[in-house]
């Protein structure tokens, strides 16, 4: 468990909004250390609009760069790559993800906790709930994926960060059909499982979102639309990882419905929901399923708001 920056937050640079109170990057992001940390960084890194030392975050390079420094100097995470396309999840975000999970499986702050498991349901090639996971609890992880060539990229990071071998477990998932069946083996319990589904229906509707980020960037910088001539996935993402049929919220459904069968071997079941609107209809089947709790948790990143469904039949 990686506690060992906490102390290093310098109080001149502005907080976050709304991450989780134990999130490392509640401070924001120190630049210089980042960069004394990890080098690389170093060429993204230039003052912004503001005056302030920042990166372009419609960047890929720059972005994943960026992610490489927060996992090496706050995680102790080295050589964390991913393969040109594939997703590239923002850290702060993800952190605030686990530590809301350790909250609901009340665990006490500070501790690590080497019994508890965590399945990670399309881990994709970053592998980043795990990483975090093990890193700032020390939990037991097994990540599931249906693209092999994901679950290798992973299996690099694991090869280059040998301390994570034993802690961290890969599984591919073989049919596209199910999401939890051929991963949770008989009489395997897990205590939590996390997942960011796929949020579009289409490869269409996935390259709007990404020209909706990038203009929103663009007013952030004072321009009034991204500079670019059509549309691509500067954030990343390949196939199942943006998007599938019916979007988030037929995935949803599936993950719901399937999640009962499997109700005496997790504790906790749970997703990120990207669209609000698939939040009403998602906790009904729920309801109708039988589980006996269900929590929605509301995460804030600046003006950013994304919210976690979690549910229990236990």
């Amino acid at each position: 468990m990686n506690t060992l920056h906490r102390s290093e937050k310098s109080q001149a640079r502005p907080v976050r909004k709304g991450l989780h109170p134990r999130n490392l990057h509640n401070q924001g992001y120190d630049f210089p250390a980042l960069v004394k940390s990890h080098p690389a960084l170093a060429t993204h890194v230039k003052p912004n609009a503001h005056g302030n030392l920042s990166i372009d975050f419609a960047d890929p390079l720059a972005v994943k760069t960026l992610n490489a420094a927060l996992l090496n100097r706050y995680y102790d995470i080295v050589d964390w790559d991913i393969p040109e396309g594939a997703l590239c999840p923002p850290i702060p975000g993800r952190a605030d993800y686990i530590h809301y999970m350790a909250d609901l499986l009340e665990l006490g702050p500070g501790c690590e906790h080497p019994s508890i498991k965590l399945l990670d349901i399309g881990t994709g090639a970053n592998g980043i709930y795990p990483l975090l996971a093990c890193q700032l609890y020390g939990w037991q992880c097994v990540g599931s994926d249906i693209n092999s060539q994901s679950l290798e990229n992973v299996a690099t990071i694991l090869t280059n960060n040998p301390t994570l071998k034993d802690r961290f477990t890969l599984r591919t998932q073989h049919d596209k059909n199910h999401i939890f069946e051929g991963i949770i083996q008989a009489g395997e319990f897990f205590d939590v499982s996390v997942c960011n589904p796929p949020f579009h229906a289409s490869l269409d509707e996935a390259l709007k979102g990404s020209q909706l980020k990038l203009n929103n960037l663009a007013r952030s910088r004072g321009e009034q639309k991204a500079k670019t001539k059509s549309p691509t996935l500067n954030f990343g993402g390949e196939g199942a990882e943006l998007w599938c049929k019916g979007g988030e919220q037929l995935f949803l459904k599936k993950l719901i419905r399937e999640s009962q069968v499997y109700a005496t071997q997790c504790r906790w079941f749970s997703s990120l929901v990207s669209k609000a609107d698939n939040v009403k209809p998602a906790k009904k089947l729920i309801r109708k399923l039988g589980a006996v709790d269900s929590r929605e948790i509301e995460m804030k990143q600046g003006n950013k708001i994304t919210r976690i469904l979690a549910w229990t039949f236990m």
